[in-house]
């Protein structure tokens, strides 16, 4: 069980999309971008982000997976769906929905840089700065939070929490909060049966 609080509205959310999303046409005035989403995360940020963009836009994704511990990578990583666009001599756009240590983003962009797009430049909604294990600094910011655990706004936690509409810190309750909850639970549903 979880308790979840809100860190960012929906409100909140769609502005900074929206100011994301004017710097990047300024930016790219002109240019065809190919737009990059790191799956599956970045999914939800990215689809709001390329619906307010006025530039020529062509959409991809890659999906990549770090070996061992989600809370420790390694920064061993491994390509789970590469792009089927070519990037040479095109202005790409990586779209990620959260920096933390950077391990996973620095691999992949160094991958796609060695393929010699025009331009490579990352565009995150989350950074976590203090986290940082590389020399790693989005092109395009969107919010740099705490080292907290958020979901929400294609953010899970076991798959779950992709779809809510802002993004929330996620706490685990305790084992006594459980119970206390589910006793609630079975008191509430006796009353009404």
């Amino acid at each position: 069980m979880y308790n979840l609080e809100i860190l960012l509205t929906e409100e909140k959310l769609q502005a900074k999309v929206g100011e994301l999303a004017r710097q990047i046409n300024q930016d790219y005035a002109g240019k065809e971008l190919l737009v990059v989403g790191i799956l599956r995360g970045a999914f939800v940020f990215m689809a709001d982000l390329v619906r307010k963009l006025d530039v020529s836009v062509i959409i991809d994704f890659v999906a990549v997976s770090s070996y061992g511990d989600e809370t420790a990578s390694s920064g061993v990583v491994r390509i789970l769906k590469d792009l089927d666009e070519t990037i040479t001599g095109r202005h790409v756009l990586l779209v990620e929905d959260i920096i933390d240590t950077g391990l996973t983003l620095k691999y992949l962009y160094k991958n796609l840089k060695a393929r010699r797009p025009a331009s490579l430049k990352v565009c995150t909604l989350l950074d976590k700065p203090d986290r940082r294990k590389v020399d790693l600094v989005p092109d395009y910011n969107g919010f740099i939070i705490p080292d907290y655990f958020v979901v929400g706004y294609g953010l899970d936690c076991g798959q779950r929490f992709r779809n809510l509409r802002g993004i929330y810190v996620i706490h685990q309750k305790s084992a006594e909060e459980t119970e206390e909850t589910q006793e609630e639970d079975v008191k509430g549903e006796a009353s009404h049966g």
